[in-house]
């Protein structure tokens, strides 16, 4: 695969991760990025090849890390990731922290003890399909099963974003979901907390959904701030604002991982 960047910026952030990797930080998405999405969030598991691409790169990069809205352990059961060595989990969008076998989470805020008892009593009249995925320290209605996804989406939208203003959450919107969660938690915070401690020379960012543009103004704001950076969208036909602004576009999951291997190949 030819890792060439559509960008100029993104040209300097692949070229600094090629001449200093051990400075560089690789952060990756997991839902739509390192596995393919499925109708069942509890069926998800990471696209073939996917552990070994990223133990190959983490041995070659100053540090590899999955941030996602999934319980730590859950990606990292979900994604095989428990022998990659040098790889950090940021999970709960950076609340919980995996590396190196240990689990950091703390408990998850009260308002989200409150909308795990509402949500159910918003989603009754809702159409077959709707279902509630509780994450711990967040909640998220999935509407993908439904007969007509989108319009379902569409009727429990202000239902959803009233309950979240009455428990001091945040909705967050995206791939035929509405999630509920604390304010201050994205991934955009989760990269820049993990930069700053590693204190990364370049860094990469990989995501396919709404909530990965928290990241992207991240990488933006790193760019601004001297350290180049590279976005890479993991395309699909249900969101196109990434792919809009990345510096770099692969096809889906399979692409991501193609993506890894030849930047691997291009470290040794």
């Amino acid at each position: 695969m030819n890792l060439e960047s559509r960008t100029d910026a993104g040209a300097e952030g692949l070229a600094a991760i090629r001449a200093r990797p051990a400075g560089a930080l690789a952060a990756f998405d997991f839902d739509g990025t390192l596995a393919p999405i499925v109708d069942d969030p509890d069926s998800a598991r990471a696209q073939d090849g996917a552990a070994v691409a990223l133990a190959e790169l983490a041995s070659h990069l100053g540090k590899v890390a999955v941030i996602t809205g999934r319980p730590a352990a859950v990606a990292v059961e979900y994604g095989g990731l428990a022998g990659v060595e040098g790889l950090v989990v940021l999970g709960q969008y950076g609340r919980e922290r995996w590396e190196n076998g240990t689990l950091d989470a703390p408990e998850p805020p009260a308002g989200v003890e409150e909308a795990r008892v509402k949500l159910p009593k918003i989603i009754e009249s809702a159409p077959e399909g709707v279902v509630i995925e509780d994450k711990g320290h967040a909640l998220a209605v999935h509407t993908r099963r439904a007969a007509e996804p989108e319009v379902a989406l569409e009727r429990l939208r202000s239902l959803v974003a009233a309950l979240a203003e009455r428990t001091g959450l945040t909705m967050e919107p995206g791939r035929f979901v509405l999630e509920l969660r604390p304010p201050g938690m994205d991934k955009g915070a989760a990269l820049r907390a993990l930069v700053a401690e590693l204190g990364s020379t370049a860094v990469l960012y990989a995501g396919d959904d709404l909530g990965d543009l928290a990241a992207y103004d991240a990488v933006d704001a790193l760019r601004a701030g001297g350290v180049p950076g590279v976005t890479v969208c993991s395309a699909s036909d249900e969101v196109i604002a990434l792919a809009e602004r990345a510096d770099l576009v692969v096809d889906g999951p399979p692409g991501v991982v193609r993506l890894v291997e030849s930047l691997t190949s291009e470290l040794f």
